[in-house]
């Protein structure tokens, strides 16, 4: 399936010097661009092109106030000439400062929900559907996190990518390492895997959902991924790998254990990971080396999937207080 090229690719892959007694690696995909970061830009690289192919020139998807995917998807609208719809579930802290504020300055349209609308957007997402359609536009629906069949075919290529940088840099990669959120990137990861003929060991650190859900997740985007294959491939849930010991508080929620080691991470790594996503994967994948619960692992590749601008001044203040 074609695609638009966006992101800044090949993202390089860098040694971690924090775990010192074990071979760990990190993908730098928070290098993908500037406002369209992380892991996003590369499922919305394949959805942007059927968008156009369809002839839409609205973006409609959804997510959290401080959404990554809803500003990367506003982003690429703006650089493409197209309107942008984001369909955000409130929060008790709705300032206009991260991703809010980025959605803003390129220009996105936003309806602000409650939780227990954004429950089921079906009914939300049909209703503007209809009015941009009535007022003579055609509305392209992007499912939060970009996470279907065809947003996941940006991480088989991902796949691919890391295989060529292994015969670079002369080594295999036997252990990949993402954090979970809607499942597109684990998914995507999953495919290439098998297409592949590989027998990496995918690991997701859920940020979201227990294992049991974010599985079923995976699953359906898998199906979906096969009617865009020329030689379709059968998963089953032991399959994959889901860890859900690290969802602490619920999504979007940190602890200030998390945010320590986020700062203590930075300072010997200078490298910034978020409190939403990638610092509690790299917190999880932490412990779990640290226990000994990856015996197995001997060169584990992690892949930092962006969202610096989850950084708000709400997690900023628990860590270092007001000033």
């Amino acid at each position: 399936m074609d695609k638009i090229s966006i992101a800044n690719l090949p993202t390089k892959i860098e040694k971690l010097d924090l775990f010192s007694n074990q071979s760990v690696f990190i993908k730098r995909d928070d290098q993908t661009g500037m406002v369209t970061s992380g892991n996003k830009v590369r499922k919305l690289e394949y959805l942007l092109k059927d968008a156009q192919n369809k002839g839409c020139d609205y973006l409609i998807t959804s997510g959290g106030i401080q959404s990554n995917h809803a500003r990367a998807t506003a982003a690429i609208a703006a650089k493409y000439h197209m309107k942008s719809l984001l369909i955000l579930k409130e929060s008790e802290i709705n300032k206009n400062e991260g991703n809010l504020f980025f959605n803003k300055l390129v220009g996105a349209e936003i309806k602000l929900v409650s939780e227990e609308e954004y429950q089921d957007l079906t009914p939300i997402i049909e209703e503007v559907k209809k009015e941009l359609t009535d007022s003579g536009h055609k509305p392209y629906v992007i499912p939060m996190g970009g996470s279907n069949g065809i947003g996941a075919l940006g991480y088989v290529e991902a796949y691919d990518e890391i295989l060529h940088q292994e015969e670079q840099l002369g080594m295999v990669f036997d252990t990949i390492v993402i954090a979970n959120g809607s499942g597109g990137t684990y998914a995507g990861l999953l495919y290439g895997n098998k297409e592949c003929n590989k027998s990496k060991n995918i690991i997701g650190i859920s940020v979201l959902n227990q294992k049991k859900q974010a599985a079923h997740d995976i699953l359906h985007i898998l199906e979906d991924m096969n009617q865009y294959k020329s030689s379709p491939n059968s998963f089953i849930e032991n399959e994959i790998n889901i860890i859900d010991r690290y969802i602490g508080l619920g999504y979007g929620k940190s602890q200030i254990e998390e945010l320590k080691f986020i700062e203590k991470f930075a300072h010997e790594e200078g490298i910034i990971l978020d409190p939403v996503y990638t610092g509690k994967a790299m917190y999880g994948l932490y412990h779990e080396l640290k226990n000994g619960s990856l015996q197995n692992s001997q060169n584990v590749l992690f892949i930092h999937t962006g969202g610096i601008f989850g950084w708000t001044d709400e997690k900023i203040n628990m860590l270092y207080g007001s000033i």
